[in-house]
């Protein structure tokens, strides 16, 4: 299947006709896959997706606008605004497929009024003529078309193929797929044709144990049946009740979140502290007080004698001064009556005058010196045991209770930013009616979440009672028919038909073994293709039931998810949509809206460089600058992947998107 031409007109942003040529240039000798569309984000990227996805499937479209919307009231929201009231909206999608080893055109045609008629769209389908260029009306499929495009690309695998990059986001982060996914994957590798002749088989053995049942059991057996359907409905409706009551249980415990951190934030917390922070800070404000209590001992005390410290040492070196003054002039008259017998005893000696001179005048002089030192007056008196206690206060007492003041300062400072700190804390409390208030909206949003918690755990519990119910209204089905249905007419079909799903279970696990073998070696070599590590994962394994992947290294051991970054999770979801195409074996169109995320420059050169060329005979990219920006593109015109080129110009000051040929750059 390709895709050829995609016309929009008057179809959400795009004002009037506007045409895109989608088809790939394909020969021998090189391939151009790649339809490069360029656009800003609200530009009409994703609308050109949902253009598509519409064309192909009508009211069945998984479109990204359309939620809970009536196809009527997604029709008339998806009408450009500047339409005229009597213009039509119109999406038309050329594309070509093999049948009987024959291409075939075909041109989707859907249009509608800015208020659909019957609330739908008119479909028209058009065969093209190859060799004239004509088309024609094809009438049996406009009323067959949704069979007909489910052959050739299910609905159920459609977003294989056509997705985005939040899409793959999501794959990527979830270690299961999701059912949708898991769906679409059974339908792509062929698993589901087992099941639904299960299903069926199942079915043609009820209708036959109520032909064989005997007329005077058939109410009883119907009975069954009909309780069996009771409860498969109920089950069905609480299932849907179950989903609600857990989206509401999701809203109001966010809304008890949002209340806690409005608590918080307004100072309701700190209100409910209150006391205890006031209890805090009295018990702080009593320790400074003793502290200040001990500083106003030391005060009285000899630490007032710290101010006049350097008197203190000029009046000790004072003291000392005069102290060896008053030993000068006791030692004067010794040293005088020494100094006489002293010359007597020179004179007595009998030795020369120049050498007796010498001495008495060394003798002169050391007594004038001592005379001189005697002169000065004392003034202060102090004796020897006061300078001693002088001594003692200045470099020992009076250290110890500088220093010891100092410590209970530097305690008290503090105590006194520690009672600064509580009482701002206190002064941001809420009011006493503002904390009543905050406290009311926090019971209130705890009591709808234990609420919406109780209802969900009542509905879970009813939901597990239902089926247990309906298994034993199975199993009673099935006694019921084995001991009062008669066997011998029919017996054959019911036993073989077990027998068949018997066959068909062993069938549908070697099937999907073999399948799984194959996409997990698939699924392998484009990871490892596209991973620029290439030996941090040996090997991808894929579970049978859930098709959750789980990673293996060259020893076979275990490689966790979480040690991928971001990227390499992306990178692994894509290598796992590429190897279930490959395996699919079918050759259909890729198209990817935003398709580079989060990934850094070395997982977006390997996906640009080995994935976009080789996707799909035919790759769609819807980027913006910043995905496939300069260097990309560059990269893939310098590869020759590149087929057409297209800009997604729009103007917000109308609101209107035009397209033009040509990327960013």
């Amino acid at each position: 299947m390709k895709f050829l031409e995609l016309v929009l007109q008057n179809f959400g942003p795009y004002c009037g006709k506007q045409v895109i040529n989608l088809n790939p240039e394909i020969d021998d000798e090189n391939s151009r896959p790649i339809i490069l569309l360029g656009g800003m984000n609200g530009g009409g990227k994703t609308t050109l997706m949902d253009a598509i996805r519409l064309a192909l499937y009508g009211h069945r479209a998984q479109c990204s606008t359309r939620g809970n919307l009536s196809y009527s009231d997604f029709l008339t929201q998806c009408v450009n605004s500047h339409t005229d009231p009597v213009e039509k909206t119109r999406i038309e999608l050329l594309f070509e497929h093999i049948e009987s080893d024959k291409p075939i055109i075909y041109r989707i045609v859907r249009t509608w009024d800015k208020n659909p008629k019957e609330g739908k769209d008119q479909l028209g389908i058009l065969e093209l003529d190859i060799t004239t260029n004509d088309d024609w009306l094809r009438e049996e499929l406009v009323n067959t078309w949704d069979d007909y495009i489910e052959n050739l690309l299910p609905i159920g695998i459609s977003n294989l193929f056509l997705f985005d990059g939040e899409q793959v986001k999501e794959l990527a982060e979830q270690e299961i797929p999701p059912p949708i996914v898991v769906d679409a994957i059974s339908g792509l590798l062929g698993l589901e044709l087992a099941e639904r002749l299960a299903v069926d088989l199942e079915i043609l053995v009820n209708r036959k144990r109520k032909e064989i049942a005997e007329i005077k059991y058939l109410a009883n057996l119907e009975e069954i049946e009909n309780r069996l359907k009771e409860q498969q409905k109920q089950y069905g409706a609480e299932t849907v009740n179950l989903t609600s009551l857990e989206e509401k249980l999701k809203e109001v415990e966010l809304h008890q979140q949002e209340v806690v951190d409005k608590f918080i934030s307004e100072g309701g917390k700190i209100a409910g502290e209150r006391s205890q922070l006031e209890k805090q800070k009295s018990e702080i404000t009593a320790s400074a007080e003793k502290t200040r209590q001990v500083m106003c001992e030391l005060a009285a005390d000899i630490l007032p004698l710290a101010l006049i410290e350097p008197l203190l040492n000029q009046i000790y070196t004072q003291g000392e001064k005069e102290l060896h003054i008053q030993q000068a002039a006791l030692a004067h008259d010794l040293l005088v009556a020494r100094d006489k017998r002293l010359l007597d005893l020179i004179h007595n000696l009998a030795l020369g005058d120049e050498k007796v001179d010498k001495i008495k005048h060394f003798i002169n002089q050391e007594n004038q010196s001592l005379e001189k030192a005697t002169t000065e007056q004392p003034w202060l008196l102090a004796d020897t045991e006061t300078l001693h206690q002088l001594d003692n206060i200045i470099h020992h007492h009076l250290l110890s209770a500088k220093n010891n003041a100092e410590d209970k300062l530097n305690i008290l400072q503090t105590k006194e930013e520690e009672i600064i700190t509580l009482e701002r804390q206190i002064q941001t409390a809420a009011s006493p009616e503002d904390y009543q208030r905050l406290v009311d909206d926090l019971q209130q949003a705890q009591q709808q979440v234990a609420e919406a918690k109780a209802s969900w755990e009542i509905t879970k519990r009813r939901l597990e009672e239902l089926d247990s119910n309906i298994r034993n209204t199975k199993k009673e089905l099935e006694n019921y028919t084995e001991k009062n249905i008669d066997r011998q007419n029919k017996e054959h079909i019911i036993y073989s038909a077990a027998k068949v799903q018997d066959t068909l279970k062993i069938f549908r696990e070697k099937l999907t073994l073999r399948k799984l073998n194959k996409l997990e070696v698939e699924v392998t070599e484009c990871f490892r293709y596209l991973l620029h590590k290439s030996d941090l994962v040996h090997r991808v394994a894929i579970h049978t039931n859930t098709f959750s992947l789980s990673l293996y290294d060259l020893q076979g051991k275990p490689v966790p998810k979480h040690r991928l970054s971001a990227g390499e999770k992306q990178l692994l979801a894509i290598a796992f949509l590429w190897g279930l195409a490959r395996v699919s074996g079918r050759r259909l169109p890729v198209a990817i809206d935003t398709p580079l995320g989060r990934l850094d420059s070395s997982h977006r050169g390997n996906l640009v460089e080995r994935y976009f060329p080789s996707a799909s005979h035919q790759v769609i990219l819807l980027s913006t600058d910043t995905e496939i920006g300069k260097q990309e593109v560059e990269t893939l015109r310098e590869n020759e992947a590149i087929a057409r080129e297209y800009l997604l110009k729009y103007d917000s000051s109308t609101r209107q998107t035009t397209i033009q040929p040509g990327y960013f750059w």
